[in-house]
């Protein structure tokens, strides 16, 4: 497993690191204990040790077992979790100040830490990156030793280039993949000049960028893939990356036939996501450890060639562009 700097916080991480949205369970639901733990230590022997979680997978309990995990491995590993979906309705008016600092608080007790290696907002309103009194209290948490770093959690390229601008942010989080490449446009290079660790989430576009999903493939009614794909329970664009599903098996149709790599279309589809040097980690969920073991396989895949990444960007400048490009 190969290393990178997650930019500022002079951490080094796992180029392949965890997400925990569907440890233990199925894209968040049926939280499992055992298999959770299961998972976070093929994780370990795997050489990850960049985990990512939030409060509101499975009610804190992911994060409770990712908790667990940093204790056991202590300054080997670096924990991210995330706060700021709690407040519902989900909008501008029902986020506060006081509520975010008591969240983390709530972190601190579900983890059994004394301090969160990194706490991310978690998708808030756009709104809320123009508020400067939200980062001004992550910073006085930051200074009260709460929280080692802070960062943000995104949905749009306008969100991450407007909290870079703040001094206390040190990473974004961002969906970025073969069939969402603008960040990889201004975004990246404003996060370089500025030292900002990128993590790289829904890498492989809610499963359509393995492969296996084809039009008779059904979803269960308590998968996101199933219930929002419209943007019902919350935006669109983390479920397929908001590409429609038959365009989406179309295009990867048609990449597996243009890409004569020896590799499969997961490992290519990470491995892409490796290919550009302002990303600091990429993360993956697994609901099995055999998933840990395949995607870890990308930090040894070798670069892809320019007539591979021409591919890809003719495939998404035809098929998938002008779903999402200018959405997020």
């Amino acid at each position: 497993m190969k290393s990178r700097q997650l930019g500022k916080t002079g951490i080094s991480v796992s180029e392949i690191g965890l997400g925990t949205w569907q440890v233990g369970g199925r894209w968040g639901t049926g939280f499992n204990e055992p298999k959770a733990q299961e998972i976070l230590e093929a994780a370990i022997e795997q050489g990850i040790t960049f985990f990512d979680t939030a409060d509101v997978y499975e009610g804190g309990k992911s994060e409770s077992a990712v908790g667990a995990l940093k204790r056991k491995y202590g300054s080997n590993i670096t924990m991210a979790t995330k706060c700021g979906r709690r407040f519902q309705p989900h909008t501008t008016e029902t986020f506060s100040v006081n509520g975010i600092v008591q969240f983390i608080e709530d972190s601190l007790r579900n983890t059994g830490l004394e301090q969160l290696d990194l706490i991310q907002l978690h998708c808030p309103p756009t709104d809320i990156y123009y508020m400067p009194e939200y980062f001004a209290a992550l910073e006085k948490l930051q200074e009260a030793g709460k929280v080692g770093h802070v960062g943000v959690s995104v949905e749009k390229v306008e969100e991450a280039l407007k909290a870079i601008e703040y001094p206390i942010v040190s990473t974004v989080q961002i969906i970025v993949n073969m069939f969402r490449q603008r960040p990889t446009e201004l975004f990246f290079r404003e996060a370089q000049k500025k030292n900002i660790g990128i993590i790289a989430r829904v890498p492989l576009a809610s499963g359509l960028l393995t492969g296996t999903i084809t039009k008779n493939t059904t979803f269960a009614k308590d998968d996101h893939r199933f219930f929002n794909r419209s943007g019902a329970a919350f935006d669109r664009g983390e479920t397929f990356s908001g590409v429609p599903l038959e365009q989406g098996i179309a295009a990867v149709e048609i990449l597996q036939q243009r890409l004569t790599s020896n590799y499969n279309m997961p490992l290519l589809a990470l491995r892409w996501i490796l290919m550009f040097d302002a990303v600091s980690t990429v993360i993956p969920g697994a609901s099995r450890p055999e998933q840990i073991t395949s995607n870890c396989e990308a930090s040894d895949v070798p670069p892809l060639s320019d007539t591979e990444m021409n591919v890809v960007q003719e495939v998404y400048k035809e098929y998938i562009a002008p779903y999402v490009h200018q959405q997020w």
